[in-house]
């Protein structure tokens, strides 16, 4: 049994030249891998700083690939430090309009260019057709 860390020491391990992922409560520090990893090292990369046994499972990783991950153990994980469930939060933002136009004006113009267009258009038949 190696020595115990947690999250937020793992999760400062997030770089191509120092990267440690958390995988099924056990610490790894596959820095060497980076390269040779056959989903390219920005998948790993993104899997730093979290738990990070589902996306591993997600894949379906060789039996070969999951021995290969005991040369890259250093230690475990205290689960205390890992949120149960971490939930989205958007952004607080305000709504962007790109146009900076009201919505409302918007709405209308929806509504009248196709009547004006439906208009001139029986218009202009209803003129050629009398001539």
């Amino acid at each position: 049994m190696g020595k115990v860390y947690n999250l937020k020491e793992v999760a400062e391990h997030n770089t191509p030249k120092d990267c440690w992922l958390i995988v099924h409560g056990k610490v790894y520090d596959v820095t060497k891998f980076l390269e040779d990893h056959p989903g390219g090292d920005d998948v790993l990369l993104s899997a730093t700083g979290k738990d990070a046994t589902d996306d591993f499972e997600d894949v379906g990783h060789s039996s070969t690939a999951k021995a290969m991950m005991d040369e890259f153990y250093v230690g475990d994980i205290d689960t205390a430090t890992i949120p149960s469930k971490v939930e989205y939060k958007p952004p607080n933002q305000a709504h962007y309009n790109q146009d900076k136009t009201p919505e409302f004006i918007i709405k209308i113009l929806q509504f009248l260019v196709p009547l004006v267009i439906l208009g001139a258009a029986v218009g202009i038949r209803f003129y050629t057709k009398a001539q």
